[in-house]
């Protein structure tokens, strides 16, 4: 898991400099493909992945969710960037058997300053739910922590869209909520693995799936943002497979 966890957390390394006005979101993937396949040795997981047979398989190697976009975006070579948009580029690779999944927002040239503080409190986020991480406490405590902040700011979190056991498989038990009270939900244990990936929306927390069965945006077209680690749950906290080396949490 640590292996999965450092090699996706290096695709989103690799892609910053390419995140730039004028380039396409289709070109990012193809680029965090070759790395990923060439490079890492690893396998894309979004790549062909439909979680039922009534869902299309997903067709690219990376989900890349731009402005009002809340996730699952789907890369195009139309899909132009422009300057002040804000992108999240969720990767998701398999070492070994085991799955590393992480996500991070990206500034395309400089946005304006609400998007700017968007992209900082849902980062924010992230960082207070992954710090309520710790043996005895419970998943509700973690989303109690992120819901708050979020809410203080006068924001919204998602609410059909959450964090995920993670492993061998993709997508496992238990399921994170990022939103709750605190005392309710599963207990937390050393060796547990899941992500946390909180979905904040300048508007109302509302969404809807586009008709390619896998966008997913805001009701109301308001600007969205999204940050993701993988944590294993430790003896006496918490362990971040996917930190970055420009993090410190």
């Amino acid at each position: 898991m640590r292996a999965a966890g450092q090699a996706a957390a290096s695709v989103l390394n690799m892609i910053g400099e390419h995140v730039q006005p004028g380039v396409s979101t289709g070109q990012l993937d193809e680029t965090c493909h070759r790395y990923i396949v060439d490079e890492l040795q690893c396998i894309p997981a979004p790549l062909n992945y439909s979680p039922s047979r009534h869902q299309p398989p997903f067709p690219n190697a990376t989900c890349i969710s731009v402005n009002q976009v809340v996730c699952h975006g789907i890369p195009s070579k139309r899909k132009i960037l422009r300057k002040g948009d804000i992108v999240n580029i969720d990767i998701t690779v398999i070492k070994d058997g085991f799955h590393g999944d992480t996500s991070k927002m990206f500034l395309v040239g400089k946005p304006r300053a609400f998007a700017q503080k968007l992209v900082g409190v849902t980062q924010e986020c992230l960082y207070r739910g992954i710090r309520a991480v710790r043996p005895g406490a419970r998943l509700g405590d973690v989303g109690h922590t992120i819901q708050i902040h979020a809410e203080a700011h006068g924001y919204s979190v998602v609410q059909e869209y959450v964090g995920h056991g993670i492993g061998r498989k993709f997508h496992d038990a238990p399921t994170v909520f990022h939103f709750g009270l605190p005392n309710t939900g599963e207990k937390l244990i050393e060796g547990m693995a899941f992500t946390i990936e909180p979905m904040i929306n300048l508007g109302t927390r509302h969404t809807r799936v586009l008709g390619d069965k896998w966008t997913v945006v805001t009701l109301d077209r308001k600007l969205s943002a999204q940050w993701e680690h993988t944590i294993l749950v430790t003896a006496d906290g918490f362990e971040v497979l996917t930190k970055r080396d420009d993090e410190t949490i």
